[in-house]
């Protein structure tokens, strides 16, 4: 695996800005209409809300493959998205490949209409949403067309090697542990890999999510970095840190 890995746009073109700033995407203002100007309002840069988020980004710029682990609304998939974009945009990786596991959140929804393209899309829609919102649709749909993105199931993984380009493994924690580790042996030359997911949160049964041991077993890997985000990163509703402090 290569060593030393940065950027020279620094931290894959997100912006590092001092501890304490809000975290976001910084936007013109005001945007000309609210129509197809909006898409071109967004500027790629991204600065961390806190000490985690910044060791992440961190992470990420230095690391060819980090493991992110956080509750709910730490912003693990939306700055690993981030980073996979501005690491395309400056030309350091020739794709974007996204992908988590077809799982169902506790519910059982059927066998559901269409071609295997709109089967999956209910599961990848989050994935979808974090690149609309750096990107705009007409661009993300663009790029997909080019075969520049890839959105597509972790069952679809198998057999692939992955060489220039920037893996998102989102949602690991449903994963198991045989799963994870062949997405992990995917990583090819030129690429960088991001394993996001809340062991706390496994749709799976009992002991079945290999997130957890996964992290534990190479975290002591130097070239590795495993991020452990916490309630103080939450950047979502203030609520969400509360509840999930009692539930």
């Amino acid at each position: 695996m290569l060593m030393g890995k940065r950027s020279s746009h620094g931290a894959l073109g997100l912006r590092l800005a001092e501890p304490g700033c809000i975290a976001k995407v910084e936007r013109r203002s005001p945007p000309p209409t609210w129509g197809e100007d909006r898409e071109q309002g967004y500027l790629h840069r991204v600065r961390p809300q806190s000490d985690g988020q910044r060791q992440l980004i961190e992470a990420i710029d230095r690391h060819h493959l980090t493991i992110a682990l956080g509750p709910a609304g730490t912003g693990k998939t939306y700055l690993a998205v981030s980073a996979a974009v501005a690491a395309l945009d400056a030309g350091e990786v020739g794709r974007i490949v996204l992908t988590r596991p077809a799982v169902e959140a506790g519910e059982r929804l059927g066998y559901l209409p269409g071609d295997i393209g709109e089967k999956l899309a209910p599961y990848l829609r989050p994935l979808n949403d974090a690149l609309n919102e750096r990107l705009g649709g007409r661009r993300v749909k663009q790029l997909m067309t080019e075969g520049a993105i890839e959105i597509a199931p972790i069952a679809f993984m198998r057999g692939r090697t992955l060489n220039n380009a920037f893996i998102v493994i989102d949602e690991a924690q449903n994963c198991t542990y045989g799963q994870i580790k062949m997405m992990l042996t995917r990583l090819g030359w030129h690429s960088t890999m991001v394993v996001t997911g809340d062991p706390d949160q496994s749709d799976l049964l009992d002991g079945l999510s290999g997130l957890a041991e996964i992290a534990c077993r190479l975290d002591p890997i130097a070239n590795i970095a495993v991020v452990r985000l916490g309630d103080g990163d939450i950047v979502r509703h203030s609520l969400v840190a509360e509840m999930l402090t009692v539930l």
